[in-house]
């Protein structure tokens, strides 16, 4: 069977998938027109993306908005499908990248890492400049009901503007995480636990929308089973980031590809961020060394994140990120969702979408996981 498409306003994914932004510099303009191509949502993730720019130290701003543009064209080029871009409110130059982003007319523009209050003045902004309605979508990333209830409130009275989508991420992503370190172990904020409670948030932005306002579900979903699982749930899509990272068309370095594949369930780790947030992680021995107290001297060229707190931080998060997307793992660390462990070879996208597609086939003819309120029995999915 088919996979559903995923329909966000007049902009339709034939497959409902999102491929997670994943930065810095691992989902450029190879891995998001790849997974466009076969039906996707590639996603190109905003942070550092000027890394390899000249002016990065010197000019940060010009440099990554440069880059960003740079990015969404060279993807465009390559593929027909559907684009979005993942900027992160903690970015110091949100706006600056919002902004580029919105200038190129990309399809979607996600946005997590704090709540991002002001994203449809920016809209708004870029449609009075060019004196028409942009295509672009803008989808919240949210972590809980409460947070998708507050941006939906804050949009609909301040912009008159209610979210074309939310991506609901859950404690078993990857990298940075919208949670206490003590919350990622509580069932009580598991996707499944919470997927409910933002479907029923979402319902009043619908009806003051008279149109649907798509859930996609993201967090530790792996395969074609966890895909069919949360779209019987009632989500829309599903955001899959980690099963991407073991591909030719990521742009990260092989060696970083072969750290996943590598990777074995007690390498994944939750380590204290810079930045001031949990992040999921491979441990490593660059990470080791941070835990057992060494400090990596450095100084901060880039001030990419609003909340580093430079003066007490062990290292530099972007410069650690960033060698690691270089292969430099001595020197950096590799974030990653929990299910990193079950990669165990480097494959390319059209056969990583044609192994969720077999896995979703078996899952329509069997299922083992138990969904409250629902029995799991084939004939109640097909309405018998």
């Amino acid at each position: 069977m088919s996979f559903p498409p995923l329909k966000i306003g007049d902009l339709t994914a034939r497959v409902p998938i999102v491929q997670g932004g994943m930065g810095v510099g691992i989902s450029l303009s190879g891995l998001a027109s790849a997974v466009a191509n076969e039906g996707g949502i590639g996603v190109i993730a905003g942070a550092m993306i000027g890394m390899n720019k000249s002016n990065i130290c010197t000019d940060p701003v010009a440099a990554d908005t440069e880059a960003l543009r740079e990015e969404i064209q060279t993807a465009r080029a390559k593929t027909d499908g559907l684009l979005g871009v993942n900027i992160m409110v903690a970015l110091s130059n949100f706006s600056h990248l919002v902004q580029t982003a919105l200038e190129e007319q990309i399809d979607f523009i996600f946005s997590g890492a704090g709540l991002p209050m002001d994203l449809p003045k920016y809209w708004r902004d870029a449609c009075e400049a060019t004196q028409k309605e942009l295509r672009t979508k803008l989808a919240p990333i949210v972590s809980s009901a409460r947070a998708a209830s507050l941006i939906g409130r804050k949009w609909m009275s301040r912009f008159g503007y209610v979210p074309d989508a939310f991506v609901l991420e859950g404690p078993k992503a990857g990298g940075h995480l919208g949670f206490k370190p003590e919350d990622l172990s509580d069932p009580g904020h598991d996707l499944e636990h919470v997927l409910p409670e933002v479907l029923d948030a979402v319902k009043p932005m619908e009806d003051a929308a008279g149109r649907a306002v798509p859930v996609i579900a993201a967090g530790g979903i792996f395969s074609g089973f966890d895909i069919r699982k949360f779209l019987d749930m009632g989500a829309a899509g599903v955001q899959l980031g980690t099963r991407f990272v073991a591909t030719h068309e990521c742009d990260a370095d092989i060696r970083f590809k072969q750290a996943f594949v590598d990777a074995t369930a007690e390498d994944v780790t939750i380590i204290k961020s810079p930045v001031g947030m949990p992040g999921r992680a491979i441990n490593n021995a660059f990470l080791e060394s941070v835990s057992e107290g060494l400090r990596k001297p450095f100084k901060c060229m880039f001030q990419c994140i609003k909340s580093c707190e430079v003066e007490n931080s062990p290292y530099c998060i972007a410069s650690a990120l960033l060698n690691a997307k270089r292969g430099n793992l001595d020197k950096g660390f590799a974030f990653t969702g929990i299910n990193a462990h079950l990669i165990n070879s480097i494959e390319s996208v059209k056969d990583v979408f044609a192994s969720l597609q077999k896995e979703f086939d078996e899952a329509m003819a069997t299922f083992s996981w138990s969904i409250p309120g629902f029995s799991g029995q084939k004939d109640e999915v097909e309405g018998k």
